[in-house]
Order: C-alpha cells, then structure tokens, then sequence
C-alpha cells in the first residue's frame, strides 16, 4: 500500500495510506485511511490542485453529491468494504 504525506499547513505532516483512486468528470479522488493494516479511519480527498501548480493540494471537502457519485465507485473497486 502507497503511503503518501500531506502538509496540512506550515509545520503540520499527516500520512496516509492510498487504498483506491478514481476519476470522476476529469477530477482525481483518493481514498485514504490513517493505518497500514486493521480497520482504520477512510477518508476520500478531492484533488483540487490545477495543472499549473508545482505542488498538488487535495481537501476532504466534497459536496453531498460528490460524495454519494464517488462512495459507490469505491465500495464497488474494493468489493468487500462498505464505506458507510
């Protein structure tokens, strides 16, 4: 499993683990949980970063109709979690 580190802001790290991503209408989600094994906490980030930009940016912002388009994708690409 990929382990990928966010800067929250100017000296906070948080690290997560990528269990799936999909692509929706051009735009990246990831979902991530906060451990490597063992029933962690899933959260899904939106990538929000523009081609432009040196370094990507990700929010766990979605709106409630992202977030019902992307829940099934996922459940469906792991089979065997429900995210709900």
């Amino acid at each position: 499993m990929d382990k990928v580190t966010f800067q929250k802001n100017e000296t906070e790290t948080v690290e997560y683990y990528i269990l799936e991503q999909t692509r929706i209408s051009g735009i990246n989600y990831l979902l991530v949980t906060d451990t490597e094994e063992g029933d962690g906490e899933a959260i899904i980030l939106k990538e929000i970063s523009k081609a432009e930009d040196e370094i990507g940016g990700y929010t766990d912002d979605l709106t409630d109709k992202e977030f019902e388009a992307v829940v099934p994708i996922f459940e469906n690409l792991l089979e065997d979690v429900d995210l709900i």
